[in-house]
């Protein structure tokens, strides 16, 4: 079959997007951060400043660092990438902290000044770590998404400037995706071409759902699906999903595979999917186009509403995989369409208050509503439509008036959430 016009641009986006990452992506930036800063001031931190936007607060307050010993927050956050970071790792800087190393953290905790400002700028990701001993100081600023490190300093030498301009790592254009492009290239797609990403994808966020549902993380939202519900497939895609959210939220050492710099939305993405590839015998290969289907329409989602806002990713991961199920059973454009404009019909109100146990509950919810939109359509033709509330005719307009809402008019809202969540 003919690849589709934009067919490179599809697959090096998915290699961008699907990297791995241990802990919340949020406080693990910190951590990185920190971590390049120790590294350009080559001696051990006496002071700490760190400067984050309030969606980072939002989403480091109530979760917990992995490799810690339990620690939560971003002064953990930042003390941990301080005294036993790998910087070189990336988004798994965390991974590599043995046992022995922890009392190093706690001990970074106690003898450094570690202080947490708000930025006042306009970024809605911003992070800025300055680390200080005796006269020198070191800092690393990383912007709109979470390894983009656009300066790295050591007193008043500039060691890193990310692009000519200070603006980071380039990625390759977003506004090439469309639903009917995106259903075309898995069409096309030649799955060898994205057998190593997908597949770590796969082997990854399967490993941690299933240490979730083994219980004893979080909330134990995907053990208490599994419990209540039964062993239906639809209720085994949302257990899935939340079960690795149940662990990953409560600390768990263990990496997944993140989807628009979210590890909830690239379990979200891609754990339901897989759960009803097992179930129909799917083989890798339809189940890696299928998983190509969810994981950009994502994507896609999401480059309209940014990298965090007050409208919950889930919302846009749940869609996906409802998508990616619908491609798995044979449907193609008319279908997936009604699919995504049904799902966010029913359930784009929900607010993000940040990462935490609860998220494991809205990631069910989302992989719910994208089940009933998609068996709307599927069995009776039944579907939400043009005038119906922020419903537009074309799946593209609806897509686009959902990132409207998210990045415009939820601004004031996620404001409220933050002083909400710091007792303002």
């Amino acid at each position: 079959m003919e690849r589709t016009a934009h067919y490179e641009q599809y697959l090096q986006i998915l290699r961008e997007e699907l990297i791995p990452a241990m802990g919340c992506t949020e406080p693990v930036a910190i951590a990185l951060a920190a971590a390049k800063a120790r590294e350009a001031l080559g001696a051990v931190p006496e002071r700490c400043r760190v400067e984050v936007s309030g969606n980072i607060i939002k989403n480091v307050k109530a979760v917990t660092v992995p490799n810690t010993g339990g620690l939560k927050g971003i002064e953990a956050a930042a003390a941990a990438g301080m005294a036993a970071g790998r910087p070189e790792l990336e988004l798994e800087v965390l991974s590599r902290i043995t046992q022995e190393e922890i009392p190093s953290i706690h001990a970074m905790l106690d003898q450094c000044a570690i202080r947490v400002v708000p930025s006042t700028g306009d970024r809605v990701f911003f992070i800025n770590v300055t680390v200080a001993a005796g006269e020198h100081t070191a800092c690393c600023e990383i912007v709109d998404f979470h390894t983009n490190i656009v300066r790295i300093q050591k007193d008043e030498q500039i060691l890193f400037r990310g692009g000519s301009t200070g603006g980071g790592t380039e990625q390759t254009d977003r506004s090439v995706l469309s639903v009917e492009e995106i259903i075309a290239f898995a069409d096309c797609l030649d799955t060898a071409d994205v057998a190593e990403v997908l597949g770590r994808q796969v082997a990854c966020n399967s490993a941690i759902s299933a240490e979730g549902l083994k219980g004893g993380w979080g909330a134990e939202i995907g053990r208490t699906l599994r419990s209540l519900y039964g062993d239906d497939v639809s209720v085994r895609a949302r257990a899935a999903a939340a079960a690795g959210s149940d662990a990953r939220m409560s600390g768990c050492e263990m990496p997944v595979v993140i989807v628009s710099g979210s590890g909830n939305q690239g379990m979200t993405a891609s754990l339901p999917v897989i759960e009803y590839a097992r179930d129909m015998g799917a083989d890798d290969d339809a189940l890696y186009r299928a998983l190509a289907v969810s994981d950009l329409v994502t994507i896609h989602q999401k480059t309209g509403i940014g990298r965090l806002s007050a409208f919950c990713g889930a919302v846009s991961a749940g869609c996906g995989a409802a998508a990616g199920i619908a491609y798995l059973q044979g449907g193609r454009y008319e279908v997936i369409a009604h699919t995504i404009a049904n799902t966010l019909a029913i359930c784009s109100g929900m607010i993000c208050d940040g990462a935490k146990p609860s998220c494991a509950a809205k990631i069910a919810s989302a992989v719910d509503a994208g089940l009933m939109g998609y068996h709307m359509y599927q069995q009776g033709g039944h579907q939400f439509v043009d005038g119906e509330g922020i419903i537009r005719k074309g799946v593209e307009n609806t897509i686009g008036n959902v990132g409207r809402l998210a990045r415009e008019g939820m601004r004031r809202t996620d404001e409220e959430i933050l002083d909400i969540m710091v007792g303002r």
